[in-house]
């Protein structure tokens, strides 16, 4: 039997988790269809989800259509959670993009689109809610082909016979020939190019229906089998897989969701993952037919959950890494707040319990203050924020508060800029030389780190000990915030070997390198010099044509910049970009300037030089911008870790 490993991706509300009931519903895994609104669906199925009818976890459930396994993977529609379907792109064959026949094409859906196009995932898209009041399925296929593709092929009762052959002749030469040429093309040549172009991703068949009615499913269902790729795979090939989900079972321990490319992983053997790890595999659960029953193996193209791996992260890859391995496709967050329990003596719990929701969603990037003792979490929004407090309170039983939400900036060195201290230098106390010089590269680039050192002039241990210490070091430049788009190279070296006959108290350690590399990494970055950049968000906003003239100077004071003005009708669409701060701003004035009626779409777009003051965050470090209190505090530190 072959497998399909579906994605099920959509704005908030569009209406994906009931289309994944009545999908379960029709394969006759469930009696009953579910309800988002009374809590009863099978992949919302965390308390909170069920009590706030959104879904904040990716969720798999199985089904077959004829011969095809289709895992179904729900996820979160909210922008909050945008990370949870960056994680499950990496693992699908194919997609369903769900667009509400009632609000068209939104800003996630926009989002969602061309990540998926990036990707090159073969997509359907399904109208969904043609039952609603408002409903206008041929007005959002037109504002499907305008905003998210115009290599849409409309199906069913959207279809139009010469409409599908017109698109699919665009994209092939052959087929446009016997078209042109007034051959007859059948039904059947029809839908083997229709099958051959999405299974491409070349164009996205849209059909239209209801979840909740049934209406339009079949064809849906009928398309998922026939047009999406399902796959076979290479179940004797080495072992290759990715994890993209982790959660913790009823006795606290990881469960890792696998999805396998080749090979089979058997129960008792050891298995490696991520960078260098090893563990051996304790239990597996494969999703097949509606349930996860406990198998002794999980093998190619199916959806495994893991036990007895207890490094195993998000995103490591299992034996060999994935040749296709997708890049980060959304934003990183660009929100940051402070979490403090409420009450003193929970710091620890509270320590520990987000360093385990940190497991699940890595890019809330715990981060700890040493010396305010505070914890830091990255966001994508408020709503992502007060899932984590409903999810401390009832799992974790800790009560906190969130200081204010702050803006999430960037570093990037101006020039060139070069340090080294020498080993028996006067302010150098440690048994190492370390030189580096630091350089610009191109925005998107992100840290590299390479050598002008001979690479046996060093052992490698103390080599890594450098490379580690500067990735960590660089997560707070000279104005306190993440370093990014860098090269760092280490230009000199030198250390003391141990005698002949072992260790002495006089040899080099890593240690000695480790403590030394953030002084002459922020000495280099310092004669570089940094600009700060602020996260900038590209808006769509569609207002009554007679508030243009109370909009356009509040964009102005929030240093919002139109990129383009359209009147279409007695409606006004504005595009541009606008600082990331200021969203809210906006969002918090629009109603009272547009009588109610305007509406703001907008996402992270790119990073822009902060004007005027720079945005400074407060160190976590030891601050090696100060080499006397750093050395005094490492010291310190380290004369702490002997006695205990």
């Amino acid at each position: 039997m072959t497998t399909l490993n579906l994605g099920i991706l959509a704005h908030v509300d569009a209406g994906k988790t009931s289309l994944t009931e009545r999908l379960l519903y029709a394969a006759g895994v469930i009696d009953e269809v579910g309800s988002v609104d009374a809590g009863s669906t099978q992949t919302d199925s965390l308390a909170l989800e069920r009590q706030r009818g959104i879904t904040i976890k990716a969720a798999v459930v199985s089904f077959p259509i004829d011969d095809v396994t289709v895992n179904l993977i729900d996820t979160p529609g909210h922008p909050d959670f945008i990370a949870e379907v960056e994680r499950v792109l990496s693992v699908l064959d194919g997609a369903v993009l769900v667009v509400s026949a009632v609000e068209g094409v939104q800003a996630q859906t926009r989002v969602l689109m061309r990540a998926l196009k990036r990707l090159e995932i073969p997509t359907l898209i399904f109208v969904n809610k043609i039952d609603r009041r408002g409903a206008d399925p041929d007005r959002v296929l037109a504002n499907i082909a305008e905003r998210l593709t115009p290599a849409v092929v409309p199906m069913g009762d959207l279809a139009g016979a010469s409409r599908i052959v017109e698109q699919l002749a665009e994209r092939n030469d052959q087929f446009l020939r016997a078209y042109v040429d007034g051959a007859r093309l059948g039904d059947d040549v029809i839908r083997r190019e229709l099958a051959a172009q999405t299974r491409r991703a070349l164009v996205h068949p849209v059909f239209a229906g209801s979840a909740i009615t049934g209406a339009g499913t079949p064809e849906l269902t009928r398309g998922i089998a026939s047009l999406l790729p399902a796959r076979t795979g290479d179940v004797d090939g080495p072992v290759s897989g990715t994890v993209f989900k982790v959660e913790r079972g009823s006795a606290g321990e990881k469960v890792a969701y696998v999805r396998l490319f080749s090979g089979t992983v058997h129960t008792r053997e050891r298995l490696p993952f991520g960078d260098g790890h090893e563990g051996k595999v304790t239990g597996i659960n494969v999703f097949a037919q509606g349930s996860v029953p406990q198998r002794s193996e999980v093998s190619a193209g199916e959806i495994g959950k893991l036990t007895g791996l207890a490094e195993i992260q998000i995103g490591d890859a299992v034996g060999l890494p994935a040749s296709n391995a997708p890049r980060q496709q959304f934003s990183p967050p660009t929100l940051e707040t402070v979490v403090v329990p409420r009450e003193r003596s929970e710091k620890g719990r509270l320590h520990t319990a987000l360093a385990q929701l940190a497991e699940q969603d890595p890019l809330i990037n715990l981060r700890q203050d040493d010396v305010r003792n505070e914890l830091y979490l990255s966001l994508y929004g408020e709503v992502q924020k007060e899932v984590i407090e409903a999810t401390l309170a009832s799992e974790y039983g800790v009560a906190v508060e969130f200081r204010e939400t702050t803006t999430i900036c960037v570093e990037r060195p101006s020039g060139c800029g070069a340090a080294v201290d020498f080993m028996g230098d006067d302010d150098n106390p440690y048994r190492a030389t370390v030189g580096l010089r630091v350089a610009p590269l191109p925005v998107g680039s992100g840290v590299r780190f390479g050598l002008e050192v001979e690479l046996g002039s060093l052992p490698y241990s103390f080599i890594r000990a450098t490379e580690e210490t500067v990735r960590k070091t660089l997560a707070q430049g000279l104005h306190g915030w993440q370093v990014t788009d860098i090269e760092v190279l280490m230009t000199h070296s030198g250390f003391t070997p141990p005698p002949p006959y072992g260790f002495s108290k006089w040899s080099s350690t890593a240690g000695d390198f480790r403590h030394l590399t953030p002084l002459v990494l922020m000495d280099a970055l310092a004669e570089a010099g940094v600009r700060v950049y602020e996260p900038t968000h590209r808006f769509f906003l569609e207002i009554p044509g007679d508030a243009l003239g109370p909009i356009q100077p509040l964009l102005g004071r929030l240093g919002a910049v139109p990129l383009s003005q359209d009147l279409r009708g007695a409606v006004a669409v504005v595009e541009g970009l606008i600082p990331a701060a200021q969203v809210d701003s906006l969002q918090r004035q629009l109603p009272e300037l547009t009588h109610g009626e305007g509406v703001l779409e907008s996402s992270f777009d790119h990073y822009d030089p902060v004007r005027g003051a720079l945005p400074s965050r407060p160190r976590t470090d030891h601050n090696p911008l100060d080499r006397r209190q750093y050395l005094r505090v490492v010291k310190r530190v380290m004369r702490q870790g002997l006695e205990g």
